[in-house]
């Protein structure tokens, strides 16, 4: 399989986990999202919305959107699962994802960075006020969510980490980027934290990743 991403994307970064959690081996395929590259050539054959990521099975089947090929993943290789069994706690967990995945990446994302720059004359102050705006109103519902469980281990739900974790630690990321202060929200970085010292989380991490720049 070919994995077509780009190091910093979070829905790459996501969608990495998955992979790593699931044990999955792809080739990696650069898309330089600095340099338009997902506007032409290859990959907008590819994926013609013109977005990564986008995974092409070993049969040439292309899949787009993140939550597809997550989701996707877990229905073709449900081992380790990343939602669990209870239908109740696989909602509870969805919703997690849901909190990032909708409503927090979707108005944080290059394309709309881009457009406030450009149309409306934002500077990297402005985005990242703006940034900070719907990811710390975001971090804080999922900080009490995270505290309403009192069954909850060290992951964003039960023991294991799952399909919550692989929405959210990319988001942490992007947090950090636009210089947000994870202070206010102990339980979200104890979550970071606990997944960090997880190998599949270390393999995804965008510093990792061969299209990353090195110093």
């Amino acid at each position: 399989m070919k994995l077509y991403n780009y190091y910093r994307s979070g829905t790459s970064h996501r969608t990495r986990i998955a992979l790593e959690l699931k044990g999955m081996q792809t080739e990696y395929v650069a898309v330089d999202l600095l340099h338009e590259a997902h506007l032409h050539g290859t990959f907008h054959e590819v994926n013609p919305q013109a977005l990564v990521p986008a995974l092409v099975l070993d049969d040439g089947t292309v899949l787009t959107q993140s939550p597809a090929i997550i989701e996707w993943l877990e229905e073709t290789h449900p081992t380790p699962p990343l939602l669990p069994a209870d239908p109740q706690a696989r909602a509870h967990v969805r919703a997690l994802a849901a909190i990032v995945g909708c409503d927090i990446h979707p108005i944080n994302n290059r394309r709309i960075l881009q457009y406030l720059q450009h149309q409306f004359g934002a500077d990297r102050a402005a985005i990242d006020r703006w940034c900070g705006e719907w990811i710390s109103s975001g971090f804080d519902a999922y900080e009490q969510f995270l505290a309403r469980d009192k069954a909850r281990g060290d992951f964003s739900f039960g023991g294991q980490p799952g399909l919550a974790d692989c929405y959210l630690i990319p988001q942490v990321a992007g947090a950090r980027r636009f210089h947000v202060d994870l202070g206010r929200w102990p339980l979200i970085s104890a979550v970071d934290a606990a997944c960090g010292q997880l190998p599949a989380f270390e393999r995804a991490a965008p510093s990792r990743q061969p299209d990353a720049p090195r110093s």
